[in-house]
C-alpha cells in the first residue's frame, strides 16, 4: 500500500502525530478553531476505498504468458523494466500490453466482467475484490442500414451485366431460417460477443455478467394500457396505414390546413429515408397535392417533427436472451443495478453501471478507456488517371484509415493512404497530406493496435 501524506487544517500544535481517517469532518472549523496544520501519515486501507467508486488508480498494463494465455497485470514499473532487461515484449500499444519471453508460475484472482449492453454503446468493467482492472465504453457503427443499402446497389449494377446467370429465386432462404436476425442487428451482437472474447485475451475472466432488459413498447406508448387493450391498437378497424392517418388527420391537409382547394389528398414522410423513414403512423403526415409538390420542389418545406422511434427498445428486447445463450454467463436487471450505482453515489454513465453490473463495491477505479467502432475497409472503386477507366483497388496499402502516425512527435489519426503520401484533417476540418518518409518511425494499425515501424520507402 503506497503511504499517503494529507495536510489537516486547523490542528493544534500539542496534537501527536497519530494515523486518522481522512475525513473532512475532521477539518471543519466548529471542531477545532485554532489555526495550525499538521501532516499526518494514513495508512489504513479501509478508509482509502471510499464508497463512492473509490480513488483513481495507476492504469495498469496487461501482461500475457509465453503461450499468450492471459496473466495478472502488473504496474507500468514493473512492465518498464522488464521490457528493458530483455524479459518481455510489446505486443499491444493501446491498451499497453506485454508478452512474457520466460515461463513463469501462473497466479491468477477471481475476475467479474460487468456488460453493461446497448443499441449505440456498450459499457465494460473488470473488477476483482480490490481494484477495477479495465473499464470504458465502446460506441458501435450507426451506419450499418445505409451500407448494407449500398452494398446492395453495387451487388445489383454488377449482377445486371450477368446477361448468362440463371435466376436464383430459392436460395434466399436465411429469412425462413430458426433465430434468424436483420444484418444490422446481427452485427451489434457480434459486437457484444467480439468485446467480452477481446477482453478475454488480456485478463483472466473468471466470471461474466450481462444486465438484460426487457421494454414494453405498449406501455411506453401509453401508460394506462392493460388486459384486452393490448389487442386493440391504434389502427383497429382501418384497412390499411394510409386510410388510417387521413382519418386520424380529418382529411385535412396538415400543411395549409385546408386554405388550398386541392382536393387530392396526399400522405407524406416527415423524415427522408436516409434518415431512416419506415411506414409507422407516427411518421406520416396528410398533405394536399399542392403542398407535397412544392416540398419536394423546395419551395415551401414542410415542417420535420421530432419523432420518438423504439429501435433501442426492440433491439434490447430482441437480443437478450441470444447474448446469454452465446456468452454462457449470469445476468442481472437494470434495476438492481440502478439501486447499487445510487447507492455508490455514481453518475449514470455505461462504465460505471458495468461496475456496478460486476458487483464493485468501492474498488479503485481506473480511467475510462474507449473505442469508437470503425469500419475496416472502403467499399468504393479507385479512379485512376485522366483518360482511363475506373478499376477496383486490388493492393491493400500499409497506412489505412483511422491509423495513428507520428509527425514531429505529434500523434495524428490519418484518412488513408495515396500514393507515396498519406492524409488527414486538421483541427479546421480541412485536408492536408504529408509525404511518408517525413513520418516518424512509429505507426499504430487501427484493426489491430499494433504498433510495428515504418516501412522504408526506395
Amino acid at each position: 500500500m503506497q503511504k499517503l501524506s494529507i495536510e489537516l487544517k486547523n490542528t493544534p500544535r500539542n496534537t501527536p502525530l497519530v494515523p486518522c481517517s481522512v475525513s473532512s469532518v475532521l477539518n471543519r472549523a466548529e471542531r477545532l478553531s485554532i489555526q495550525n496544520r499538521v501532516l499526518t501519515d494514513n495508512n489504513s486501507e479501509v478508509d482509502l476505498r471510499l464508497p463512492a467508486g473509490g480513488p483513481k488508480a495507476i492504469t495498469p498494463v496487461f501482461v500475457l504468458s509465453r503461450d499468450g494465455s492471459p496473466l495478472m497485470p502488473c504496474k507500468p514499473a514493473k512492465a518498464r523494466h522488464l521490457v528493458r532487461d530483455g524479459r518481455a515484449k510489446i505486443v499491444r500499444r493501446s491498451p499497453f500490453t506485454i508478452q512474457l519471453l520466460w515461463d513463469c508460475e501462473r497466479n491468477i484472482q477471481p475476475i467479474t466482467l460487468g456488460i453493461d449492453p446497448g443499441y449505440e454503446n456498450i459499457g465494460f468493467s473488470a473488477v476483482t475484490d480490490q481494484k477495477e482492472l479495465i473499464s470504458g465504453e465502446v460506441k458501435l457503427r450507426s451506419n450499418m442500414s445505409k451500407k448494407l443499402a449500398d452494398r446492395k446497389m453495387y451487388r445489383q449494377t454488377r449482377r445486371s451485366r450477368l446477361w448468362h446467370r440463371e435466376p436464383r429465386f430459392n436460395n434466399r432462404i436465411s429469412s425462413k431460417k430458426p433465430g434468424w436476425l436483420a444484418p444490422s442487428i446481427r452485427h451489434k451482437l457480434d459486437s457484444h460477443i467480439r468485446l467480452v472474447e477481446q477482453i478475454k485475451k488480456l485478463l483472466p475472466i473468471s466470471k461474466v455478467t450481462v444486465e438484460v432488459s426487457n421494454f414494453n413498447i405498449q406501455k411506453i406508448k401509453n401508460p394506462n394500457i392493460q388486459g384486452i387493450d393490448y389487442q386493440k391498437g391504434e389502427q383497429l378497424s382501418f384497412w390499411n396505414v394510409r386510410e388510417y392517418v387521413l382519418h386520424r388527420d380529418n382529411h385535412t391537409c396538415q400543411k395549409c390546413k385546408g386554405k388550398s382547394k386541392d382536393k387530392v389528398l396526399q400522405v407524406h414522410h416527415i423524415r427522408g429515408k436516409k434518415e431512416g423513414a419506415t411506414d409507422r403512423p407516427e411518421e406520416l403526415l396528410t398533405v394536399c397535392k399542392t403542398c407535397h409538390r412544392r416540398h419536394h420542389k423546395g419551395i415551401d418545406l414542410i415542417p420535420i417533427k421530432e419523432i420518438k422511434d423504439f429501435k433501442p427498445e426492440t433491439f434490447m428486447s430482441t437480443i437478450r436472451w441470444k447474448l446469454i445463450d452465446l456468452l454462457t454467463c449470469n445476468y442481472t436487471y437494470g434495476y438492481i443495478t440502478k439501486h447499487n450505482r445510487i447507492n455508490l453515489g455514481l453518475e449514470k454513465t455505461h462504465a460505471n453501471d458495468a461496475f456496478c453490473i460486476a458487483n464493485g463495491n468501492g474498488q479503485f477505479r481506473t480511467d475510462p478507456f474507449n473505442v469508437i467502432q470503425k469500419r475496416k475497409n472502403i467499399r468504393r472503386l479507385q479512379q485512376n488517371r485522366r483518360g482511363h477507366g475506373i478499376s477496383v483497388r486490388r493492393r491493400r496499402h500499409t497506412y489505412q484509415s483511422y491509423d495513428l502516425v507520428k509527425v514531429k512527435s505529434k500523434v495524428i489519426s490519418i484518412g488513408g493512404e495515396s500514393g507515396a503520401s498519406v492524409y488527414f484533417w486538421d483541427e479546421t476540418g480541412k485536408e492536408k497530406s504529408i509525404i511518408i518518409k517525413k513520418l516518424d518511425d512509429w505507426h499504430v494499425n487501427a484493426r489491430t493496435l499494433v504498433w510495428r515501424k515504418k516501412l522504408k520507402i526506395a
